[in-house]
């Protein structure tokens, strides 16, 4: 027990409150016993005992260290800690009124009385606070040690206080929570759960020696704060690493079953915690107001891009979806998850190929859509530059079915989802989505009250089929090595769910408010990424170290491959939006007539097969599409 030992702002509220209740509890036992009898106690003598126990409890409750927890966390800890307390503050008020007045005046049951009169009142505002904040009370707290792996937990929050109330219920829980780290510097030297926040996250290093040097040896460090993303937990991944620790996260918050006795366990890190940037707030309000009632179309529905959009309009309530795909395993996929989430949604799960114009067009007349997603494609870059007639065929001519079966039909708005290999083009599928860019925003230009045309561009999502993240985490399951085309490539990167929220904002935004003229929406990505750098972040996520338990080799550049990704071209300049994450390019437009003209001869030259007149044809509508020499070999897998 220390004397003296650090107390914050409000544990100095909570330390003079606590004194007021010492003194106020002693004349509230007098009334208690003697009542509104004739029973005679001089107001002095009164106020002398409460004085002298309100001087008792100062200097008792400030020995006990009672004001290091956090009234937020009051716990079973905090209760014991209470009535030892109470109990040393009362035995030392009975020698000191024996001695000063031998207490012939008061009562001898006052000093029992007392003592639960105390103990409420420094108890219940604490356990009453705590119930007010959680509208519940639990007061466990955590468990004792055993054979259990030593943590650190990282934030001294409502995460910590939940795991820390879980490991107490588990009676087998695997972990020993040796202290709490704390990102707000008035919470160390405090205490949660009985567990004490000992320094501050930036002084990890120095935290770790200390205990080292104590006998102490903690093996891993455990995120608590779901909102702890990006280069925060970079930065902590590093440092955990240099110190031969791991990194993992608790469970959100809505995961715990406080009272169902199950194993306590953590989780890793993933990857989306080391990329994710805080969630842009949604204009709800917007996003309901567009696809509520309405009936949706959606192509590529089986794809990445196209389930999600399923499922986060699914959410909106729209009149009726239908779902477009041309892989039966992956239609069957998506309409039974719908299926199964919203059972009382209207779907319709068509088999189509987008570039079937007579098939789309017959879908569009039967369903009559109001709002048309576009995401089918041909996406993944080497695929595509070894079958460029094929990429067109669908990029181009599929939007462009798609994009005309909306005009036709009285479709209030179509979404296109492009890409940031649109801009400069390298490769095929990059000029073939410029294209299909190109081809909306010319219809886009010429719409006046007819169909919308809203273009949404961004770069890679994490998890996407054929992205580097699923080849990474195949690459690690075989013992590596993890391959990388160069050591320099970079890529913007942003989560799946974060991707088509920010395009249904897009959607909203361009649908609802003035005609942007043909504009690109550009998905705002934060900072590229060294491909390199996340391959070492994903080798220490499975506990490994780089290059020495797993190899990354560099395996070149493929054909149609930039080193570093654009958002914009140099002639689009960029106009902000209202919402955060959204900008807006000026369009690059040729007049629709003219692009239809240029067009034709590219749509030949794919249907019959001729790559290099594809290629060239590409290269005549986009003069910044530099052709590559066609290259039939196989190119290594690599990001």
């Amino acid at each position: 027990m220390t004397v003296f030992h650090r107390i914050s702002g409000r544990g100095l509220i909570a330390f003079g409150h606590d004194i007021i209740m010492a003194g106020l509890s002693y004349l509230i036992a007098i009334y208690l016993r003697v009542g509104a009898t004739d029973y005679f106690i001089d107001t002095d003598t009164l106020m002398e005992g409460a004085l002298i126990l309100a001087l008792i409890a100062a200097i008792v409750l400030w020995i006990s260290g009672l004001y290091r927890g956090v009234w937020r966390y009051a716990s079973i800890d905090d209760l014991v800690a209470i009535t030892r307390a109470v109990s040393i503050t009362i035995l030392v008020f009975l020698v000191v009124m024996f001695a000063w007045s031998r207490m012939d005046m008061v009562p001898r049951s006052v000093p029992f009385i007392n003592w639960f009169v105390l103990m409420a009142m420094l108890g219940g505002p604490r356990f009453i606070y705590r119930f007010w904040k959680d509208r519940r009370l639990n007061l466990s707290t955590s468990g004792i040690r055993g054979n259990r792996v030593p943590v650190l937990l990282i934030g001294a929050s409502d995460g910590a206080d939940q795991f820390l109330r879980s490991l107490r219920q588990s009676g087998n829980a695997m972990y020993h929570v040796v202290g709490i780290l704390s990102d707000q510097p008035d919470r160390v030297g405090r205490t949660i759960r009985g567990v004490d926040v000992i320094g501050s996250v930036a002084n990890l290093e120095t935290v770790i020696e200390r205990l080292r040097r104590n006998g102490i040896q903690p093996q891993r460090l455990i995120l608590t704060k779901d909102e702890l993303k990006g280069a925060p937990v970079r930065d902590l991944l590093d440092r955990a690493a240099a110190l031969g620790m791991t990194l993992a996260r608790i469970p959100k918050l809505t995961d715990f079953h406080a009272a169902d006795g199950e194993h306590t366990t953590v989780k890793p890190v993933a990857i989306e915690d080391l990329l994710g940037r805080p969630q842009t707030p949604l204009m709800l309000g917007a996003l309901k107001a567009l696809i509520g009632g309405r009936r949706v179309v959606i192509t590529g529905a089986g794809g990445s891009i196209g389930a999600e959009l399923v499922r986060q309009i699914a959410a909106l309530a729209p009149h009726s979806v239908c779902l477009i795909e041309n892989s039966e395993f992956a239609l069957y996929t998506i309409d039974r998850e719908i299926a199964e989430d919203f059972p009382a949604l209207k779907r319709h799960a068509v088999i189509a190929d987008v570039r079937d114009r007579a098939r789309i067009d017959k879908v569009f007349a039967d369903h009559e859509p109001e709002l048309v997603f576009h995401a089918a494609a041909l996406k993944h870059v080497p695929l595509v530059e070894d079958n460029p007639s094929e990429g067109v065929r669908t990029n181009v001519g599929g939007t462009m079915n798609v994009a005309d079966a909306c005009r036709q039909s009285g479709v209030l708005a179509m979404v296109l989802i492009s890409t940031d290999k649109a801009i400069n083009p390298t490769s095929v599928m990059g000029a073939t989505k410029r294209a299909a860019e190109m081809y909306c925003q010319s219809l886009d230009l010429q719409s006046t009250d007819g169909c919308r045309y809203v273009t949404v561009r961004f770069g890679n999502v994490l998890g996407s089929t054929g992205s580097v993240v699923p080849l990474f985490q195949h690459q690690l399951a075989k013992g590596g090595p993890l391959t990388v085309t160069h050591p320099d490539m970079t890529r913007y990167f942003m989560t799946i769910r974060e991707a088509v929220e920010l395009v249904l904002q897009a959607s909203a935004t361009g649908v609802t408010e003035q005609p942007t003229g043909g504009r690109i929406f550009v998905l705002d990505m934060g900072e590229p990424v060294k491909i390199v750098d996340l391959a070492r972040q994903m080798i220490r996520l499975a506990g490994l170290e780089p290059d020495k338990d797993i190899k990354i080799t560099f395996t070149g550049i493929r054909p149609g491959e930039k080193m570093f990704e654009e958002i914009f071209h140099g002639g689009e300049p960029t106009v902000t939006t209202e919402h955060q994450g959204l900008l807006l390019a000026t369009p690059r437009v040729i007049v629709h007539d003219t692009l239809v003209d240029a067009i034709t001869p590219l749509l030949e030259a794919a249907n019959t097969g001729d790559n290099a007149g594809a290629r060239q044809q590409l290269h005549n509508i986009i003069p910044e599409f530099a052709p590559q020499p066609e290259t039939p070999q196989k190119h290594p897998q690599s990001s």
